[in-house]
């Protein structure tokens, strides 16, 4: 089994042999030595993400819908970009939304962790495809709002906290002014807690 950074949890077994190729005595035992590891780990993760800010992660230019865009035109721009979601800006370039691969399966009444599969089953399936419903939707009919974002100064670790408290993939790092500078997806998260 392996963390979210892709490192390997210790075994008993692990502990022992890394314990007995030690030079020398080594007056521990396997649970104390494994305890120690994983205190040390704990400290060396919070350090990390203690360390890093939201500036020093994003991605910029971030790329953005507008508001008044058709669900299509969404589609469209996300699927030449290859993104599953991007900040939604208002007239004045504020974000105001997100959209995601989730508010689309949401609005054609499936469930947002549902698969590729699932929507062409379920549309082959109904008649009138249910995707041709969301071709007179525009983008501010199914983002989400109000929009979650974050600063550039936003420790990496407050960053963690709001991708698990609003069960978010993207976070986009706007100014003072509510403009978008970047953004932080899950990948990039990961990757700076990784080290990578």
């Amino acid at each position: 089994m392996t963390d979210q950074c892709g490192l390997m949890d210790l075994t008993e077994e692990d502990v022992l042999d890394a314990m007995r190729s030690m030079q020398g005595y080594v007056d521990i035992t396997p649970g104390t030595f494994r305890e120690i590891y994983e205190l040390a780990y704990d400290l060396a993760l919070k350090r990390v993400r203690a360390r890093g800010r939201a500036d020093e992660i994003m991605s910029s230019p971030v790329h953005c819908l507008e508001k008044g865009m058709t669900a299509s035109e969404a589609a469209g721009r996300m699927a030449g970009l290859g993104v599953s979601g991007a900040p939604v800006i208002d007239g004045e370039g504020r974000v105001c939304g997100v959209v995601s691969e989730k508010d689309f399966l949401r609005r054609m009444g499936l469930p947002g962790t549902a698969s590729f599969m699932t929507v062409v089953s379920t549309c082959l399936n109904t008649p009138g495809c249910m995707v041709a419903d969301l071709r007179k939707l525009r983008v501010e009919d199914i983002m989400s709002a109000p929009a979650v974002v974050a600063s550039g100064e936003t420790p990496v670790a407050e960053i963690s906290e709001l991708f698990t408290r609003h069960s978010i993939n993207r976070l986009p790092i706007c100014d003072a002014q509510g403009r978008p500078v970047g953004i932080v997806t899950r990948t990039d998260l990961v990757g700076s807690m990784c080290g990578r």
